[in-house]
């Protein structure tokens, strides 16, 4: 079931009417998609901050009530203040509910590498999302992926990724999501012991004075 979020249309244009706007805990946005005429709206922050608090998070299915319409819609697009990093803009895209689109999902580890355990490894996750194709009912909120076989030196690759009933993925399949990395130790030189060594094999030049008899240089 879509999460309901309410809109208002018909705001002004402006970069003076989007302060005010967000001043007032409102975020200016526009919705677009499947040959609709761009709506400008605005949504109370508030309310996208419920609708997006689930488990999907910007992924959540919207049904975006636009007047007297209601639209099936994704987040597309969210502009943050650079400094305040609050969202100061926000686009949506309309969608069919029976079409495939395109998105990113983020990607979550599982499990413990057995080369963490036997050879002190690290895992690296190289992407933070995978972009997938899936109708929306089919989108996950988030992609899992098993490493606990993985050895050292392994590697996951795109097409290695298992993904739910309804999915594919998008781009090389050769990606590399996520490899095991070997970590070294270096051992510390012992350079205080080695000078300290030094010091005291070391011996005075030949016909070099005693240090209390050097005489100033003229």
């Amino acid at each position: 079931m879509a999460t309901i979020l309410q809109t208002k249309i018909g705001r002004k244009i402006g970069s003076a009417e989007s302060r005010r706007l967000v001043a007032t805990d409102h975020i200016p946005g526009v919705i677009y998609g499947h040959g609709m005429v761009p709506v400008k709206i605005t949504v109370e922050r508030r309310d996208l901050r419920v609708a997006l608090a689930g488990p999907a998070g910007v992924n959540t299915i919207l049904e975006l009530q636009v007047g007297d319409t209601k639209y099936p819609a994704i987040v597309k697009e969210l502009q943050r203040d650079p400094v305040k990093r609050v969202v100061r803009h926000i686009d949506f895209m309309q969608i069919s509910l029976t079409e495939l689109i395109t998105m990113d999902i983020p990607v979550r580890l599982t499990g413990i590498a057995k080369a963490v355990l036997s050879d002190g490894g690290l895992v690296d996750a190289t992407v933070n999302t995978i972009q997938i194709r899936a109708t929306a009912s089919n989108i996950p909120n988030e992609i899992l992926i098993d490493v606990t076989a993985m050895g050292m030196q392994d590697v996951i690759r795109l097409s290695d990724v298992v993904l739910p009933n309804g999915v594919s993925t998008v781009g090389d399949p050769d990606l590399v999501v996520v490899t095991v990395l070997e970590t070294k130790t270096e051992e510390a030189a012992p350079v205080a012991a080695a000078a300290a060594d030094g010091a005291a094999t070391a011996t005075p030049d030949a016909g070099a004075a005693p240090a209390g008899d050097a005489k100033p240089s003229a």
